[in-house]
């Protein structure tokens, strides 16, 4: 059995109460992935306390109503600590810590418990004494602090209140709580303007930070093409065949490799940038909230979204965040954000597809076209709305704290460079021997009815193929001084990009909702938006076939 020092100190809260902020500021950890934003939490994050106090965990948020992989998580660990620290929201300790007491319930018993009463900075003066004083009649240790600026004095505060735990013998009796601050209403809350709002937020979130992202990668292509990698394939051509094909081929770790970085990288950055300061304000959970009776008709909650719009970052990282989802409303996040979400290779694959040809603008209706597909392809196998009224009081709107935004980005930038290349560029090398084996040509002449079917040039069927391997697969039109780009009508690019893009996900994704969801899931998820892609593809191609575009 161990002991009480080598079990670990648990935040535990609802969402948005501040127990990512307040384990940064007691362990000097960047966790980097939490933010103003319900549910932004959805791992169990661990660090060592100053002072030899042992191990903190930071667990997600626990949802009241709505059953989810990341409450289950929570409360698994939970089980295992030995001193719990509850985290309630100092604004809201009438209503949170009744419900938090309620869904802990006797797991509490037989633990030290602390509790840490965030939000300080929104409490008027007068109030702060009597969030003290009513606090002070429960039994167990309080410490009233700014999670988001943790000094000196309010770490100590923590501690001594963690210290000075004692073992719960039975929940308390609460006493009469001050009343809620609810925070300050803003335009999303109107009931005709807000949704439109958050549609324009959320459009601007997305196309601006894409279109910077262009602009840099339009601008650095030519220069690292003939600095660096024409040189390169000149330096390389004497070498064996296989090698070649491995470093500089169409399918080589130099060739997609630099075109990923050149057009991906920025994408992830700007766009990381973006969302940190959207959640940091508090204006992602208020157009979400504001979304919420909107996305309820598809099965999903409003605070389903934030998935989705993670996926034009990484589609695996935008899978396991899923798992702050409800139990009734994941599998509908999931679908949604597999078609209606472009990933930064995806995203950066299309923008130099786009350049090339010269039609840049064809970027916009490709998100639309995205969008507006993925919403009905989630309405037709996941209309049902969810079981649960799975909305919760609106954050508070505050100043962004560039230290959180750079956090942040810099957790972005590590996952993109070490974790997300590492396996594309495995990829690369599983592109190259499916060609010298002949795999791929076999399986690119399987592809050429489907390509008929949808009216797109069988001579894309190999950058099809491969997009299915990875999403800047399509780069292969470059190839050939992207003669099969030149030939193509608008209205073809447009269609090829979109049905590349969507016709499944790419292998990583697939493999990472196998882990969350199961063998099942992955291939319901596949058959259905293979099959939603080639219907949409077709019908569209038929469209814009009789309109002449």
């Amino acid at each position: 059995m161990p002991s009480a020092r080598s079990r670990p100190t648990v935040l535990v809260g609802l969402e948005n109460a501040g127990k990512s902020a307040l384990f940064r500021g007691l362990t000097g950890q960047a966790t980097g992935t939490e933010a103003n934003i319900r549910g932004s939490t959805v791992v169990c994050r661990r660090a060592a306390l100053p002072g030899e106090r042992g191990e903190l965990v930071d667990t997600p948020g626990v949802r009241v109503a709505g059953d989810s992989v990341a409450t289950r998580m929570a409360l698994s660990v939970l089980d295992r600590g030995a001193t719990v620290a509850l985290v309630v929201r100092g604004t809201h300790v009438r209503q949170e810590l009744p419900a938090l007491l309620n869904a802990l319930g006797s797991r509490l018993v037989g633990k030290r418990v602390g509790l840490v009463l965030t939000f300080r900075d929104r409490l008027p003066a007068g109030m702060q004494a009597e969030v003290r004083r009513c606090a002070g009649a429960l039994a167990t240790p309080v410490a009233l602090v700014d999670a988001r600026r943790l000094d000196g004095s309010d770490r100590q505060s923590v501690m001594a209140a963690l210290d000075r735990a004692l073992p719960m013998t039975s929940l308390p009796q609460l006493p009469e709580l001050p009343r809620q601050i609810d925070p300050a209403p803003s335009p999303f809350e109107r009931p005709v303007a807000g949704p439109a709002l958050a549609l324009v937020y959320i459009g601007l979130m997305c196309a601006v930070p894409v279109r910077l992202a262009y602009l840099v990668a339009a601008w650095l292509e030519p220069v690292v093409t003939a600095v660096a990698l024409a040189p390169f394939r000149e330096a390389v051509v004497e070498l064996p065949a296989p090698v070649v094909a491995l470093l500089a081929g169409p399918y080589g770790l130099v060739t997609l490799g630099t075109y990923s970085l050149i057009w991906a990288f920025p994408v992830v950055l700007l766009i990381a940038v973006a969302t940190a300061i959207g959640e940091e304000t508090g204006l992602h959970d208020r157009a979400l909230g504001a979304l919420d009776p909107w996305l309820r008709r598809l099965g999903l909650a409003g605070r389903d979204l934030a998935p989705v719009l993670t996926g034009f970052g990484c589609k695996v990282v935008a899978v396991i965040q899923s798992r702050g989802c409800a139990r009734c409303t994941r599998a509908a996040c999931v679908s949604l954000m597999a078609v209606g979400s472009a990933c930064s290779y995806q995203i950066g694959a299309c923008l130099s597809l786009f350049g090339a040809a010269g039609r840049e603008w064809l970027f916009l209706p490709y998100l639309g076209l995205l969008a507006i597909v993925g919403v009905l392809h989630t309405r037709l196998w996941h209309g049902t709305p969810p079981e649960h009224d799975l909305g919760s009081d609106r954050t508070f709107l505050q100043w962004p704290r560039w230290e959180a935004v750079w956090w942040r980005m810099r957790v972005a930038l590590v996952q993109f460079l070490f974790r997300a290349m590492p396996i594309f560029l495995a990829i690369c090398l599983a592109g190259v021997v499916l060609d010298r084996s002949g795999l791929l040509a076999v399986c690119t002449r399987a592809a050429r009815p489907i390509m008929e079917l949808v009216g797109l040039p069988v001579e894309a069927a190999p950058a099809v193929v491969f997009a299915v391997v990875r999403k800047d697969g399509i780069l292969m039109l470059h190839q050939d001084d992207g003669a099969v780009l030149r030939a193509m009508q608008p209205g073809q690019l447009l269609l090829l990009a979109f049905f590349a893009s969507t016709l499944t996900a790419c292998l990583v994704t697939l493999a990472a909702v196998r882990r969350e969801l199961g063998t099942r899931a992955m291939l319901a998820l596949a058959g259905r938006q293979a099959l939603t892609a080639t219907i949409a593809t077709a019908a569209l191609a038929r469209v814009l076939a009789i309109v002449a575009w």
